[in-house]
């Protein structure tokens, strides 16, 4: 039955899915889930906590390190209610208003880590090819800039899309493939055509994540230039050194999406459980592990964080 959106927006709702006949199971594998969330609060709250409270790491690389940590939470936190909901509760029902809410959160965080990703890099390029103006190319006044001009672009691109799907009527069954609502699944339940959205969600994705990775790589190729030019093998290795945890971010990030895209497009014939891991691999995998990359990796950040702890103990 047709579900009218403008005449019964209150009414109309979507359900959400766990793991398909494993639902005697939920309560079990809700323990890794909880597990994980925990560990991604704890550690880019640890992270932020350290770079604010030691005077010492208020330095670019570490606002910007403090963006990606606030931008990791929040996608942490988007998808937390419906995916404890499901495993716990079996709490399935979920209303458009809030399912479009949650979906224009989703993709503004995940473009926001991009850009976040984007300004990183050219963090370390400043600093390694243009070191005598670090400090005055990357003033907290342009630090700001670039942190408010990635939110708003990020939030400018995405906000279309809820009012997009607000056309539709969604005749097709209601059931979502995951824990959590997405732009691509539910244009796919609509009665009507969605060549609109598919063409927008496409120059989205090529005008964000395609124009940063495309300046990520620019960026480390000119850092490359620069290092190799050093005659130094080790002010070399040094200089290299500063980039492995932000190499590691951008590996743990774009891979994930970049597999996640090719399974929606060409795994049709893939079993739902692939769908399914991809997608939280996608979704949880970089929050989790950014601040054990930045913990192991950053001699300050690991050296902060082990003084922190020592005084707790004592």
């Amino acid at each position: 039955m047709a579900i009218h959106y403008n005449s019964s927006l209150q009414k109309a709702t979507f359900f959400l899915t766990g793991f398909q006949g494993l639902e005697d199971l939920h309560g079990w594998l809700s323990i890794p889930f909880c597990s994980t969330y925990l560990t991604v609060i704890v550690g880019n709250l640890t992270i932020l906590h350290v770079i604010h409270t030691d005077a010492t790491l208020h330095e670019p690389m570490y606002y910007f390190l403090a963006m990606l940590a606030l931008t990791d939470l929040g996608l942490c936190l988007s998808t937390l209610p419906t995916v404890l909901g499901i495993f716990w509760f079996d709490a399935r029902e979920i209303g458009i208003p809030a399912c479009f809410t949650q979906l224009f959160f989703i993709h503004t965080l995940s473009l926001l880590e991009s850009s976040v990703l984007l300004s990183m890099s050219i963090d370390r390029y400043v600093a390694i090819c243009n070191p005598l103006r670090y400090s005055t190319i990357l003033t907290p006044a342009r630090i700001v800039k670039m942190g408010l001009s990635s939110v708003l672009r990020s939030a400018f691109l995405i906000l279309p899309l809820p009012f997009l799907l607000k056309r539709f009527q969604y005749c097709r069954s209601h059931v979502l493939a995951h824990a959590y609502c997405l732009h691509l699944e539910i244009m796919k339940l609509a009665c009507s055509s969605i060549i609109i959205n598919h063409i927008y969600g496409l120059f989205v994705v090529a005008c964000t994540v395609g124009v940063d990775l495309i300046l990520i790589f620019l960026s480390y190729a000119l850092i490359l230039h620069t290092v190799l030019s050093t005659a130094s093998h080790q002010e070399r290795l040094r200089a290299l050194n500063t980039c492995v945890s932000h190499i590691c971010a951008v590996l743990l990030f774009y891979i994930p999406m970049i597999g996640l895209s090719l399974v929606h497009r060409f795994g049709e014939h893939l079993p739902h459980i692939v769908h399914l891991l991809m997608s939280y691999v996608y979704l949880l995998v970089p929050p989790l592990m950014n601040p054990i990359v930045y913990s192991i990796k950053t001699k300050q950040i690991r050296l902060r964080i082990v003084k922190k702890f020592q005084f707790v103990k004592t």
